[in-house]
């Protein structure tokens, strides 16, 4: 049974930092989708970035238009670990972060931010950021 254990969130000032990690466990070296989705209170969860991982290597990374040019999304395959860097955080992103896999690579069908494609979910991880 896969496991997905996200850490580092936190509370920061907006145009802060934080850099959120999510050690996956039991996932094979097979080809999947992995993700970073959140979900602030009164809304629906939405996707942040995703990644296509494929013989070890990153064969796609993107992130939401929200995200462009803050966030950022990296994985290391040794450690079959998965990262998100988030730089000048606004409060708007305060929310509580989830890692999501995909390992049936659903995800080059129904979309790469599609919530529905991933089999796989972390607990969350909380992150606010106040003005």
């Amino acid at each position: 049974q896969v496991q997905l254990v996200e850490s580092g969130g936190g509370s920061v000032q907006a145009g802060g930092s934080l850099t959120l990690s999510c050690a996956a466990s039991e996932i094979s070296d097979s080809s999947r989708c992995m993700g970073w989705f959140r979900q602030a209170p009164g809304k629906e969860r939405e996707g942040v970035a995703s990644i296509y991982i494929s013989g070890g290597s990153t064969h796609y990374a993107d992130v939401a238009d929200f995200a462009k040019g803050r966030f950022t999304i990296s994985q290391d395959n040794v450690k079959n670990t998965l990262f998100l860097q988030m730089n000048s955080l606004k409060p708007d992103d305060t929310a509580m972060y989830y890692c999501a896999a995909d390992t049936q690579t659903s995800c080059r069908i129904l979309g790469y931010s599609a919530t529905t494609a991933y089999n796989y979910r972390g607990q969350g991880t909380q992150v606010t950021v106040s003005s």
